[in-house]
């Protein structure tokens, strides 16, 4: 399963987030270190369901009307102060956690509420673009900072006639969520010393930046939107790398919290909801405040954040294995039973895989349930692909 982490510094609202995405129990307070221990649970990313091309819904669980949502963990874990890497705070605990995450959610309060400790201010006395670089650095420092401590250990492999430096890197590297794969992309763009012992920290530094850009992709959620100015979301946006999706943590909270008492009825992800029930006039009114915000937005951003990282950051397609491909089930009948996030470019074999590795290794071919017909080993799936795989461990 994809893993999301947030990040950011205490009290910007990733707890907040945490519980509008999952509907865990967690604590959530206006004060800094409300998490200590990291939480982990899942939450899903939205996308349609193949079972709109078909005369009846599939009835899914995880699907509501043709709106498909596919698992992913979520991480949330303690905030990050200035000086994490050096330990301050509970900073070593929130980046070593970070270390398997697929892609991060770094969340800012936009309203500049909140300065560099998480300390409440004066709500737009605090630039929030100091937060985009801060993670960033603070992630940066403390690979450096790894890579420095094995430093004497990977001077002391040199010695060997048979040492190469990029085995040692990769092997320090990998212990830190990259893959073999990724260090190599990561060693084939920068420029290094090939004796360790001609390294300065700068060289770690570069190494770490780049290592980090390559394996810890990560989109700013700018929290608490629905207070925030207008500038500093543009703001945001110009300071960012990357995506940065406007959001009221707080506002789907709610959403859902209504929605599971029936009040009203919403599906995460949607740009408006229905009243079902009966609300009180202050209810009535704070329902219209979190409308108003999703009318700007497109929503409450909380969706869009995850299926952002996920879809449009990691590159991620859905594909959805079955064992008839004319009914689109499985052996008991099931519809859409399964479905599984992918890298673009992934292939009906790698599907196999990621069912099961006996699938994948007893793979003999897969069959385009859509279009009723055989396709070959190095087939590209599409978002949406509905595949039948044909292996010797079915």
């Amino acid at each position: 399963m994809l893993s999301v982490a947030l990040a950011g510094k205490p009290n910007a609202g990733k707890s907040t987030f945490y519980k509008a995405a999952t509907m865990a129990d967690v604590d959530i307070g206006n004060y800094p270190f409300t998490t200590i221990d990291p939480n982990r649970g899942v939450t899903h990313v939205r996308t349609e369901c193949p079972c709109l091309d078909r005369e009846k819904r599939c009835g899914n669980e995880n699907c509501h009307d043709g709106k498909r949502y596919v698992p992913v963990e979520l991480l949330d874990v303690a905030g990050l102060v200035p000086g994490a890497h050096e330990g301050k705070g509970l900073g070593n605990q929130f980046l070593d956690a970070l270390s398997n995450a697929d892609v991060i959610l770094n969340v800012v309060d936009a309203s500049g509420g909140t300065n560099a400790e998480g300390e409440p201010v004066e709500t737009g006395s605090y630039d929030p673009t100091n937060d985009v670089e801060f993670i960033e650095r603070e992630m940066d420092l403390w690979i450096a900072g790894i890579l420095t401590d094995n430093w004497e250990t990977v001077t002391r492999q040199s010695r060997s006639p048979d040492f190469d430096i990029d085995d040692a890197l990769t092997e320090v590297l990998t212990g830190v969520g990259g893959t073999a794969a990724s260090v190599a992309r990561v060693l084939r763009s920068v420029e290094y010393p090939a004796a360790p012992q001609a390294w300065e920290d700068d060289d770690r530094e570069r190494l770490a930046e780049a290592f980090r850009r390559e394996t810890k992709p990560i989109v700013v959620v700018a929290n608490k939107a629905d207070i925030a100015p207008a500038e500093n979301i543009e703001a945001l946006r110009e300071a960012a790398s990357g995506p940065v999706v406007p959001c009221t943590a707080e506002g789907e909270l709610a959403l859902r919290t209504a929605g599971e008492a029936g009040v009203i009825d919403y599906d995460p992800g949607d740009a408006d909801f229905e009243i079902r029930g009966d609300v009180s006039e202050a209810q009535a009114d704070g329902l219209d405040q979190i409308r108003e915000v999703m009318t700007q937005f497109g929503g409450t951003g909380v969706q869009a954040a995850l299926d952002t990282a996920v879809y449009d950051h990691l590159d991620q397609i859905t594909a959805y294995p079955v064992q008839n491909e004319t009914r689109w089930t499985d052996g008991q009948g099931n519809t859409l039973p399964d479905a599984f996030l992918l890298d673009t470019g992934a292939t009906p074999k790698d599907l196999a895989y990621a069912v099961h590795s006996d699938i994948g290794d007893g793979y003999l071919h897969a069959v385009d349930a859509r279009a009723d017909r055989r396709v070959g080993e190095d087939h590209e799936l599409t978002e949406g692909d509905v595949v039948k795989i044909v292996s010797t461990a079915s």
